[in-house]
């Protein structure tokens, strides 16, 4: 119980703080991986120290690829890897799918918001029916750029981590969990 108990306060202020500043701060993940180390070894001995270093590896190694390449922030990575850090590697990488799943609901909200998004996508349908009909016109109106600014959205993926580790509790309890 007390591992779910770390994990509901760490997500909670995690994902107001990425909501309210798009930040998820380290004074907030450190002292949580110290108590999930700690509330592990006391708990379960040095297996538990190894399990909740290897479900640090493991968040860590799951969002690693997406920082790397610039679709994520720094604390998305440090909190998805203390949420392993809590939970194990299991746990971490069940709540993955469920935060994969949900981080693509988010963007496509987003993107949904976006302005010009209804004329993007009456577009589209254009240019998919200009392909069955034999000739091609480009992929957004107006020619290459289309007039659309190149600009970067973002959002509070720290809410995606929060979800989909709910879901795995949740899975977890009802008897689904890994």
């Amino acid at each position: 119980m007390g591992y779910n108990a770390l994990l509901t306060a760490l997500l909670a202020v995690s994902a107001a703080t990425d909501i309210k500043s798009r930040k998820i701060y380290n004074k907030t993940l450190l002292p949580a991986w110290i108590a999930a180390l700690v509330l592990h070894v006391w708990l379960e001995g040095w297996h538990g120290a190894a399990t909740s270093l290897l479900g640090c590896a493991a968040g860590l190694g799951v969002l690693l690829v997406p920082y790397l390449m610039g679709g994520m922030g720094a604390g998305d990575v440090k909190l998805l890897a203390v949420v392993g850090a809590i939970k194990g590697t299991g746990f971490v990488l069940l709540a993955s799918l469920g935060m994969a799943l949900l981080g693509g609901v988010m963007a496509c909200a987003v993107i949904a918001m976006q302005a010009g998004a209804r004329r993007q996508l009456v577009w589209f349908v254009y240019w998919g029916y200009s392909l069955r009909c034999g000739f091609l016109l480009p992929l957004r109106p107006g020619g290459e750029s289309g007039g659309v600014q190149a600009g970067r959205l973002t959002y509070p993926y720290g809410v995606a981590i929060a979800g989909g580790a709910a879901l795995g509790v949740w899975l977890e309890q009802s008897g689904w969990g890994w």
